[in-house]
């Protein structure tokens, strides 16, 4: 997709405040392993990723270190004193260039096994640049060794790399030469050590006896202290006519323990600094200690009022590593779970924004229709409501059970007539209007280069959809439409939500009235056990596979997988890395609730305080998604 073609799609045309995207599906991403070598490709060998030869043609002197991985993203290793200029290049002077930083993280290397083909390092640090142009991927890896390490900051390149450069340094210890404010983000400023190192602990049961006496508490609530000159902002004995406010962290309208502190001149935002990391529980921490499997129900609660679409990218990266290929049935049972668990979250977003700028009757309304989805619909096929854990490996938990049709069917015939009385309650009330309409908004450009993904890129006029762009568990099969902002403010955010319930509910018909017969998982031996009969019951060796993998887990090969779903705030993934053994000895989180708060201070700049209140709830955002 060009940017013509993007501009085009969200242009005046676009009937209302939304228009929609029903065009041909553009051609879906790389989907097999890279096959080029580590060292330069000579005569005969397979043809190298589009950008790996634009990277070595401009690069020629640079030694560009290719690595296979399980999800065919092109992967490079750039010397340290060169990825600056490397990630410069494909931002600013690459055609169709990769204007969004998707992802920064790091690994530490230091116990792992199986790195054949990689250069030697102590920690990695990688890059994730997605092109819309492309519509393709790129990751660069630096390998950093010894301590202190570090690597330049690229937030002159990306703004969005503010936050990431950050934790990274939170989690792993690792500098980024040049950084603004290089401090703790998810972490208090008196932690100490750097939580995911090896040597870091992953249970409470290992740091001792906790012990808070006096004089710590009130240390630690010096810390707190929000201090501008350390921000390089201006003090109040500097600037007479500027106040600062704090907000949170437990306020009602950050949706969650979220604490803002906000400059204001009279009534009007000149600075906005979010601060982040009091809901964190360290989730990525987490999956080092549980196996393949057991760590399904900790993904539930990343967005927790997602439900089983935050198992889908978990289970999609395991697969990969796999090689797992998941029947029809179990691809079209979580395609249809997914789709309800989007409506749920959208009609939470939906009472909850209205809430905010003081229409206090729809969140009641749209809370009783989101239960009649967990009472008649989640409830009964998954046994849970919020949290249903039942995505598995493979495929879903069990088969449907008798009479999910009808549960289904009538919900499909209840909630249509709901959206056309709360069009006329929320969305066409004129107080509605006056709140939103111009409040906030964003840029294409601008929400591009934030990493801004999901509802909120679509309200900024891209019509990019993962379910669309690049299917996964087979959303090619069904007809849906993308629905489109022009403006990217807060009345677009909402409209661009609601539009998307309707379309659910045409994926949903679809699911239900193409529902295929077969298995609901795949009789893979890493994610189905023997049959007890006769298998189990006969055979030793059928025996010991079963108790290994039920008591054991299983045993992933090695490699690397990052598969994306349209998540139900925007795109998500699980960076999975494998050394061959029963957890994951890696695993990166990427949300997008986190890059969405800290584009915050550009939205809310020159609005007035009231105005933060509506922004913010337009972002919908949760705080564990945020903090992981």
């Amino acid at each position: 997709m060009s940017t013509d073609e993007t501009h085009a799609a969200a242009g005046p045309a676009a009937a209302g405040p939304l228009a929609a995207d029903a065009g041909p599906q553009a051609a879906a991403g790389p989907a097999q392993p890279s096959q080029w070598p580590a060292a330069a490709v000579g005569a005969g060998e397979p043809p190298q990723p589009e950008v790996v030869r634009e990277l070595r043609a401009r690069f020629p002197d640079t030694p560009l270190v290719g690595q296979q991985t399980a999800d065919g993203i092109p992967t490079l290793w750039v010397p340290e004193e060169r990825v600056h200029e490397v990630l410069a290049y494909l931002k600013r002077e690459a055609p169709r260039p990769f204007a969004s930083l998707y992802d920064l993280g790091a690994i530490d290397e230091r116990l792992r096994r199986h790195r054949d083909g990689q250069p030697a390092a102590d920690f990695t640090v990688y890059y994730h640049l997605l092109s819309y142009e492309r519509n393709a991927d790129v990751r660069l890896k630096v390998a950093l060794r010894g301590e202190p390490a570090a690597v330049d900051s690229i937030t002159d390149l990306w703004p969005a790399a503010d936050w990431y450069e950050r934790e990274a340094w939170d989690m792993f210890g690792l500098g980024f030469r040049g950084h603004p404010h290089l401090k703790r983000i998810l972490n208090p400023p008196w932690w100490e050590g750097h939580p995911l190192r090896k040597e870091s602990p992953s249970r409470g049961t290992e740091l001792g006896r906790f012990e808070m006496p006096p004089e710590v508490f009130e240390q630690w609530q010096e810390d707190l202290v929000f201090r501008p000159e350390e921000w390089g902002l201006p003090t109040t004995d500097d600037d007479p006519t500027l106040m600062y406010l704090n907000i949170g962290p437990q306020h009602g309208a950050t949706h969650g323990p979220l604490r803002i502190i906000v400059g204001l001149r009279d009534e009007k935002i000149v600075h906005c600094i979010p601060d982040i990391g009091y809901h964190h529980r360290g989730s990525e921490k987490m999956s080092e200690r549980q196996t393949w499997h057991t760590y399904i129900p900790y993904t539930d609660r990343i967005d927790y009022l997602g439900g089983v679409t935050n198992n889908l990218p978990w289970v999609l990266a395991v697969e990969k590593l796999c090689g797992i290929e998941v029947p029809e049935r179990a691809q079209v049972i979580r395609v249809m779970l997914c789709e309800f668990f989007r409506i749920a979250s959208h009609l939470v977003f939906y009472g909850t924004f209205a809430q905010d700028i003081g229409a206090l009757s729809p969140v009641f309304y749209m809370f009783e229709d989101r239960e009649r989805i967990f009472d008649a619909v989640v409830e009964p096929i998954c046994g849970a409501r919020m949290h249903p854990n039942w995505f598995r490996i493979g495929g879903v938990a069990e088969d449907l059970p008798h009479g999910w049709e009808q549960a289904v069917r009538d919900y499909l015939d209840y909630l249509p007539p709901r959206l056309d009385e709360y069009d006329g309650l929320v969305m066409d009330n004129r107080i509605m209007k006056a709140r939103t309409v111009g409040v906030g908004g964003i840029s294409a450009a601008d929400a591009v280069e934030w990493g801004v993904t999901g509802t909120n890129l679509r309200a900024a006029g891209v019509p990019w959809d993962w379910r669309k762009q690049r299917p996964y568990s087979g959303y090619e099969r069904y007809e849906f439409d993308v629905p489109v902002g022009t403006t990217g403010d807060c009345y677009d955010r909402t409209a661009v939500h609601v539009e998307e319930i309707r379309q659910s509910l045409r994926i949903i018909r679809q699911c239900l009235d193409q529902m295929p017969a077969g298995p609901y998982k795949a009789y893979h031996p890493l994610t189905t056990p023997p049959p007890k009969e006769p298998a189990t019951m006969h055979h030793i060796e059928s025996l010991i596979t079963h108790f290994l993998g039920v008591s054991w887990g299983p045993v992933v090969p090695p490699g690397e997988a990052c598969i994306y779903t349209e998540g139900v705030k925007g795109q998500y993934s699980y960076y999975a890395v494998s050394d061959g053994e029963n957890t994951s000895y890696r695993t990166r989180i990427r949300t997008p609730s986190f890059p969405h708060l800290q584009v915050l201070p550009l939205l809310a700049r020159g609005f007035e305080i009231a105005d933060l209140v509506t922004i913010l709830g337009s972002l919908d955002f949760v705080m564990g998604d945020v903090d992981k």
